[in-house]
């Protein structure tokens, strides 16, 4: 007979999901009331407030898509892109080209802007395809690229877009509340992220933001947005102002209780502190793994704080590794993907998991871990490193 699932309790560093606050999970337990009832709808404004504050945005069409990262992509390119559009999707890991799919189900034709992964992608390399194909309507790109931990300069790759009448989307699945993100500022037409990454929520919705030049390419399309459930037309009605709203799709109320806690939990603190706080235990990690030996796949002015590609020492069994941090350790750190698969490791640092005591615990874990499959480490190095960048 099957009975109740209870799942262990894990020390999440992978790349997502991360851990949840346990307030956003007391958030989720709370009583579940309409989608229509007017104390929802407020607690829709104010989620719309918030995310604007964690977006740094004025964008009226700033909302949660009510699907995870994946929805929140495809919301951009189904409603952005139209048949016989030319796209420019600068790649630089896994995610750049899963952009490249969209535009190509969108009839659109995709431009790719190939970088080296664990590197940003290049300004100037955009600049010549933005030369070279005068017809394009649209640039893509990553801001924090999941897949190998590299950051992009996003004001420097939308100004471009605009220079050349193209509008910007931006995937901001891995930056949002953990590296500095100024949505307004550096110019962003369409962005989206997830819930599961640096805003510390369970997994299942996606923040996007639109500008008024991505709003008005929407409303003036030729064709109708290829997704209905995605079409932001419709779902305006529902996002939109007012207590009166239409009818869409029933949302996923209590997901949105936690998404509402987790947003308050980042205004309380306060984005510039939720950055700092990424990046003093980013290099307490940092510090730990180097002294272990291990070396980054991302040059340092490039690295994301919150997740952290490094490779792993040859000779090492890949999955070996994770699984004994799993089993012994109740830890569990990322494996590489596409061309990194099976040559790194990637250890997340998101949110609510971007704590002191899990960055000593996956130091010291690791560090035993290593030396058992037969690395030659000092954990006792190691560990002085890492207590040595906190000050101690």
């Amino acid at each position: 007979m099957t009975t109740s699932f209870h799942p262990p309790q894990r020390t999440l560093m992978e790349p997502g999901p991360s851990d949840v606050n346990p307030r956003i999970l007391e958030a989720m337990s709370r009583p579940t009331i309409g989608h229509l009832d007017p104390l929802f709808v407020q607690m829709m404004d104010e989620m719309k407030g918030l995310l604007q504050y964690a977006f740094q945005t004025q964008n009226e069409l700033t909302i949660p898509v009510s699907a995870p990262g994946s929805a929140g992509m495809e919301t951009c390119f189904v409603n952005l892109v139209e048949a016989g559009d030319t796209v420019i999707v600068c790649q630089n890991g896994v995610f750049g080209g899963r952009m490249k799919e969209n535009v190509e189900r969108c009839g659109a034709t995709a431009i790719m802007v190939e970088d080296e992964w664990g590197k940003a992608c290049d300004p100037a390399k955009l600049e010549a395809a933005l030369k070279a194909h005068p017809e394009a309507t649209t640039v893509a790109f990553v801001h924090a690229e999941t897949s190998t931990g590299a950051t992009t300069d996003v004001k420097a790759m939308c100004d471009l877009a605009h220079a050349h009448g193209c509008l910007a989307i931006v995937d901001a699945v891995t930056s949002l509340g953990g590296t500095e993100l100024r949505v307004d500022d550096w110019g962003v037409d369409a962005i989206y992220s997830g819930t599961q990454k640096c805003l510390s929520c369970t997994p299942g919705l996606s923040p996007v933001s639109f500008s008024s030049a991505a709003i008005e390419r929407i409303q003036n399309r030729k064709t109708k947005v290829q997704s209905w459930f995605l079409d932001l037309n419709l779902v305006m009605g529902y996002w939109g102002k007012g207590a009166k709203r239409a009818y869409h799709h029933t949302a996923p109320i209590n997901a949105l209780y936690a998404l509402h806690e987790a947003l308050v939990l980042l205004q309380d603190e306060r984005l510039e502190n939720a950055w700092a706080r990424h990046r003093e235990h980013h290099n307490a990690l940092k510090a730990g793994l180097e002294a272990l030996g291990l070396t980054f796949v991302v040059p340092e002015a490039d690295r994301l704080p919150q997740l952290n590609a490094v490779s792993i020492p040859e000779g090492v069994d890949d999955a070996q590794v994770r699984g004994m941090l799993l089993n012994d350790y109740n830890l569990e750190i990322g494996a590489g993907l596409g061309v990194m698969a099976g040559k790194v490791w990637r250890i997340g640092l998101m949110g609510y998991a971007c704590r002191k005591d899990n960055v000593l615990k996956c130091v010291s874990a690791l560090s035993e871990v290593l030396g058992r499959v037969g690395v030659n480490v000092d954990g006792k190095k190691a560990m002085k490193a890492t207590l040595a960048a906190y000050g101690e």
